[in-house]
């Protein structure tokens, strides 16, 4: 196979897949090495295709059509009580879209999460933990930004009051 045919074949087998991918399940199902589907993905970003790199591998986002209200929620709390807020959010139908910092140094960081499920959520979580890495809100004292995808604005409105009875926004 060659690189074109690859790389068209990475796009439809992470469109169609729905969950992530990561480049070693990608790289052993396209018999290439890991470091070859992650110069892949590097350029089919550059040919524009939206492709995100999340915590458990590679995703196109599903949230870009009109069907679906983007709302941004301000959050802060300690890093233990991240598997609750995260639980109230896709318990109230909706997904997390990507987290959002603003670093002294650096300015703003995106995370992207693309959790839509209990599933999705502990198996972040599950990650975080096995790798011992810092969530971005721990670099900004708690304080971060979601990115939220619900039906329309009424349900992030609903999101966002249930948010606040757990005390994790104001």
């Amino acid at each position: 196979m060659n690189a074109d045919s690859r790389r068209k074949k990475i796009i439809k087998t992470v469109t169609e897949h729905g969950a992530p991918l990561s480049a070693s399940s990608l790289a052993k199902a396209l018999n290439v090495s890991r470091q070859i589907i992650v110069g892949d993905i590097a350029l089919l970003r550059t040919q524009g295709y939206e492709i995100i790199a999340t915590a458990r591998g590679y995703v196109i986002p599903k949230f870009k059509d009109s069907s679906h209200y983007l709302g941004k929620a301000l959050c802060r709390h300690a890093p233990e009580n991240t598997i609750y807020e995260l639980y109230t959010i896709v318990d109230s139908g909706a997904s997390v879209i990507n987290v959002i910092v603003d670093h002294e140094l650096y300015g703003e960081i995106t995370g992207s999460l693309n959790i839509s499920n209990r599933d999705d959520v502990d198996a972040f979580i599950e990650k975080v933990k096995a790798s011992e890495a810092k969530l971005l809100s721990e670099l900004t004292m708690g304080i971060h930004l979601h990115t939220i995808a619900c039906r329309d604005k009424i349900h992030f409105e609903q999101v966002h009051k249930s948010l606040k009875a757990r005390g994790f926004t104001q």
